[in-house]
């Protein structure tokens, strides 16, 4: 089934395949706002209340599958990359930051929304050139974004492309602001734990960029790996991981999931191996989500002592860069 629906004044595209159902606003950012296994009874993201729609549009990274290009912060909003100069906006004053990019949201367009017997796919395009303003202003390259999602009975697949239509390399980091809904089916928050593949801890100074150091996983950190943590209803969580797969099911696994400890239902967030860094938030540890953000470069990664190593990547003219994920929910 697909549909287009008018969804508290905002265009989205209503979308479903076996247990499985999304929905998808394309006008901010191409948020997949809703997925839900509804043989379940499970809720996998936070979906903006319609009392929420004027936070979600000023604030669409804290619902749904918001992309960050680039993904967290750029320390002072400036990086230098093959002799050119890239400034930001400064977006967090106490930080002198600049986090997220505008990309999040920006205006999509459906390009395509095919269904067969296996699965339901959409796809959402977004063009940045020297006409396109929002984006060309602090990053001059003309590119093509494009978010791919194919929903089946297995769940959601989803990929992200850039394309270089510039006539220089062209810088790509990647994130998503994922917020996990926690409770997802009921119960209390104490009912529920996450896991993270993550290996060290990154130290992040006072204005929440990386230090240098790499350090061992705390006590409270290393329950992330092993047994589960508790991440909402707490202490506040902000902090920065390396990714390293743990193992589930007793297979590796390289992602993250929520469990409820009572029903033993989880939801689950994979991510490829463009993901390489982890910055998990809980939003001050009271809010009904934890974001575990998959990121393909370390935090202000462009201004590290060793870019490539943290994950910087850049794209020639006429190629392409892509990253992928999965999310459902047993």
């Amino acid at each position: 089934m697909i549909r287009c629906i008018d969804w508290n004044g905002l265009q989205a595209v209503e979308f479903a395949k076996g247990d499985y159902t999304a929905l998808l606003v394309p006008s901010v950012g191409a948020n997949l706002v809703r997925l839900a296994n509804t043989r379940l009874g499970v809720e996998i993201l936070r979906t903006p209340a319609a009392d929420e729609i004027g936070t979600f549009k000023g604030r669409p990274q804290v619902f749904g599958l918001p992309v960050l290009f680039p993904p967290n912060r750029i320390a002072d909003g400036r990086y230098t990359f093959e002799g050119r100069t890239y400034q930001y906006p400064i977006t967090i004053e106490k930080e002198h930051n600049y986090h997220h990019g505008i990309l999040k949201s920006q205006p999509f367009a459906v390009s395509k929304a095919t269904e067969n017997d296996d699965e339901v796919l959409i796809e959402c395009r977004y063009y940045a050139n020297a006409g396109n303003d929002a984006i060309y202003r602090d990053f001059p390259h003309a590119f093509k974004c494009k978010i791919t999602f194919r929903l089946s009975n297995e769940g959601l697949v989803q990929e992200i492309m850039f394309a270089n239509r510039s006539t220089e390399r062209m810088p790509v980091g990647v994130g998503f602001h994922t917020p996990m809904r926690i409770p997802f089916a009921g119960g209390t928050d104490a009912d529920y734990v996450m896991r993270v593949a993550m290996g060290e801890q990154v130290e992040l100074s006072a204005r929440n960029l990386p230090t240098g150091r790499r350090l061992p996983l705390t006590e409270q950190f290393a329950k992330l790996r092993e047994g589960g943590l508790r991440v909402t209803g707490c202490d506040p969580i902000e902090a920065g991981f390396t990714l390293r797969e743990i193992e589930v099911d007793g297979k590796p696994y390289r992602g993250a999931l929520v469990e409820n400890l009572r029903t033993g239902v989880r939801t689950f967030y994979e991510v490829d191996d463009k993901t390489t860094y982890w910055t998990i938030w809980n939003n001050g540890g009271h809010e009904p989500y934890c974001c575990p953000e998959p990121q393909s470069w370390t935090t202000n990664a462009p201004n590290l002592a060793d870019p490539e190593a943290e994950g910087f990547r850049s794209i020639a003219p006429g190629e392409s860069w892509r990253m992928g994920f999965r999310l459902y929910a047993k």
